[in-house]
């Protein structure tokens, strides 16, 4: 059974900086488009930013442009999201998917064409 599991959320404060890790098992990343999805209370889920395979690829939703990076360590099976210079309005459940369907990694995020979820991380930012 393919699972995903997500680590490294908590509380910051503005300004500060944290790592979402996601590990895999029972399949290898290799051969997966990857993607970050948050959700904060009241509101859809949002595709945060997403990379696929080949070319490597990545899609970051405006709000997080230059803030976010995605990247995978497949020695390591793990997909990260370093988030830098957080926001409040950055706060929510942070999912990791993964698919070995590629189509369109814009595509992709913005739809959220994934089959592969884990059971999320909180990150809360605040003072």
């Amino acid at each position: 059974q393919l699972q995903l599991v997500e680590s490294g959320g908590g509380l910051v404060q503005p300004g500060g900086s944290l790592r979402l890790s996601c590990a895999a098992s029972a399949f290898t990343l290799d051969n997966y488009a990857i993607g970050w999805f948050r959700q904060a209370p009241g509101k859809e889920r949002e595709g945060v930013s997403c990379m696929s395979v080949g070319d490597g690829s990545t899609y970051y939703v405006d709000s997080v442009k230059g803030r976010f990076t995605i990247s995978r360590a497949n020695a390591k099976n793990t997909v990260y999201l370093q988030m830098n210079s957080l926001k409040p309005e950055d706060t929510g459940v942070y999912y990791c998917a993964a698919s070995s369907v590629i189509r369109n990694v814009q595509r992709m995020c913005v739809s959220g064409l994934f089959y592969s979820w884990g059971q999320g991380t909180q990150v809360t930012v605040s003072s």
